[in-house]
């Protein structure tokens, strides 16, 4: 009797553990299968896709598949301009305990080039995309990095973050391609909407407009490039974007062409909370831009800015804004923030509109945007 006491108690660690290794061999087959499915599918829409052997592995708390040396090139309709990435490898993994979201880690620098720009490299300490293996009424990406670092290859200049989180919502059934065509037949004026058009969410009243994507997006310790002036210095210390993008989104690869029918379309973009802090400036505010006719962005807002009177005079220094500006603006927002503690930075909430390039407060210009230069048809 002991000693069949004493097999049973060998046998049953023995059985999950073998249970243990068919379940992960299973999942990690499917994992595979998942992929290569994929590749097949992007294959058929356009891209090229290639990569080194596949291998399983992750047992006993995961089951994974490593891709080394993936490339995705795509030079079809589905998206706006050629796109090439190339990495050093990526791991897909699913949790053997809890398998609901699929993991996508970065292993190894990854180079991504858009059309003719130059060819960045990607680096990071933990570069992971999450995306729910089961979606329900919508299809969602969320991503996390720290220690991320921008360079092109060159390594003429880099921008790093310590860390860095996006979330991205498709509603099912969004309207995300519509042909040029069918966009000219919207009824809408090649100028685009008009800020004072949109709702608050960002939609056109006749609900042509319908949203796109939702995004949410924050970054801590963010480097700028050091060979670029900047006003405000090279650090940004936070930043978070909500926002909406409203409108079908066109079909055209074409960059300019795609903007043109996106605005024809009605497209905009709400942003819903904005938060950002960089030297001496502190922001937060709402807005609402689209595209003018000559494809410029334009909007309006709401802001409520803190520390306005150190930035203003380093927007000046730095020849961004006449010094009388400069000066004309301090002026209108003092009387606007009425008293304030002394002891504490200079803060006011402000209405903000962006129109031909140029940022006004209450009619008063603040500051000149560059032209957006988009690439020739």
């Amino acid at each position: 009797m002991r000693r069949t006491y004493r097999t049973i108690a060998i046998a049953i660690p023995l059985l999950l553990v073998a249970g243990d290794v068919a379940y992960w061999r299973i999942a990690a087959e499917r994992l595979r299968t998942g992929y290569e499915n994929w590749v097949a599918l992007r294959a058929a829409e356009g891209w090229r896709i290639s990569s080194g052997a596949l291998s399983i592995g992750g047992w006993p708390r995961a089951a994974t598949v490593a891709v080394p040396n993936l490339t995705l090139r795509h030079t079809g309709p589905a998206i706006p301009g050629d796109l090439d990435v190339a990495s050093g490898g990526v791991t897909l993994s699913v949790s053997l305990l809890n398998p609901a979201d699929l993991r996508i880690s970065m292993t190894g620098p990854t180079h991504v080039q858009v059309g003719g720009l130059q060819d960045l490299v990607v680096t990071g300490e933990e570069d992971t995309v999450t995306v729910p293996l089961r979606q329900s009424g919508s299809y969602s990406v969320d991503l996390h990095a720290s220690s991320l670092r921008i360079e092109p290859a060159t390594g003429a200049w880099h921008a790093t973050a310590g860390l860095l989180n996006a979330h991205a919502t498709f509603p099912d059934g969004a309207d995300i391609h519509q042909s040029q065509s069918g966009q000219s037949q919207s009824g809408q004026s090649r100028s685009g909407p008009s800020p004072s058009d949109q709702s608050p969410s960002g939609q056109s009243p006749s609900g042509q407009s319908q949203p796109a994507a939702t995004f949410a997006v924050s970054a801590e310790a963010i480097a700028l490039p050091a060979a670029i002036k900047w006003p405000l210095g090279t650090n940004i210390s936070s930043l978070s974007l909500d926002g909406v993008l409203n409108g079908p989104l066109p079909s055209t690869r074409d960059v300019t062409p795609w903007a043109e029918a996106w605005r024809d379309g009605g497209g905009s973009l709400a942003i819903t909370h904005l938060a950002l802090g960089w030297g001496p400036l502190g922001l937060t505010g709402t807005a609402t831009l689209a595209l003018d006719d000559q494809l410029q962005p334009m909007g309006s807002g709401n802001a409520r800015i803190v520390g306005y009177a150190p930035t203003l005079d380093r927007l000046a220094a730095a020849g961004m804004l006449t010094k009388s500006a400069a000066t004309a603006a301090k002026a209108v927002l003092s009387l606007m923030a009425g008293m304030s503690d002394p002891d504490q930075p200079s803060s006011v909430d402000v209405p903000l509109t962006l129109q031909y390039r140029t940022l006004s407060m209450r009619q008063v210009p603040l500051l000149r945007l560059p032209e957006l230069d988009w690439p020739v048809r």
